[in-house]
């Protein structure tokens, strides 16, 4: 399962289908369920959302996509088994959504170059909400994913991303 890596394509596929059209304005109203995980407990923009790694967030971005053409995206960006069985707010957490670290190096290369079958504008802008660290003169952007983070038990993570070093650039998933 994909878990929270999955809110970069999410990200991406809201703003292709205009489900968000500004990372930074358009607000998610918090719904008022207090969550174990406080970072989610308030409102956030895309930009926040992926930096806590708001899965309630994105759970309401996944429905307002809607399953056909989140089914659309997927297939479009190849990214995993394509397979969104399981519940739209649910496939990459506990259905049927399967990647394995080939295919998210592929993938996140491709959102690298912005080489993916979308609009450059997604890319750049999906590009620039991801978490960045820096170390000494290098980059590092990325996103992780825990699955079973909030029952407080996890079961996997993932690390993906990518650094950038001058013109060199290696891409990652553990």
């Amino acid at each position: 399962l994909p878990a929270s890596t999955f809110e970069v394509p999410n990200s991406l596929i809201a703003l292709e289908t205009g489900v968000v059209a500004d990372p930074d304005k358009d607000v998610f109203r918090w719904d008022g369920v207090t969550r174990s995980i406080e970072a989610w407990n308030k409102d956030h923009t895309l930009r926040s959302a992926i930096a806590a790694s708001a899965v309630p967030i994105y759970q309401e971005i996944a429905r307002r996509i809607g399953a056909e053409r989140m089914q659309k995206y997927v297939d479009l960006l190849d990214y995993g088994n394509r397979n969104t069985g399981g519940g739209i707010d649910q496939f990459w957490l506990t259905g049927d959504m399967r990647i394995d670290p080939i295919q998210q190096v592929d993938f996140l290369d491709r959102l690298r170059r912005g080489v993916l079958p979308v609009s450059k504008r997604g890319q750049e802008l999906v590009r620039d909400i991801l978490p960045v660290t820096k170390v000494g003169d290098a980059v590092i952007r990325y996103k992780t994913g825990l699955l079973g983070a909030e029952r407080g038990q996890p079961s996997l993570g993932w690390l993906v991303g990518w650094t950038e070093k001058g013109s060199a650039s290696t891409v990652f998933a553990m």
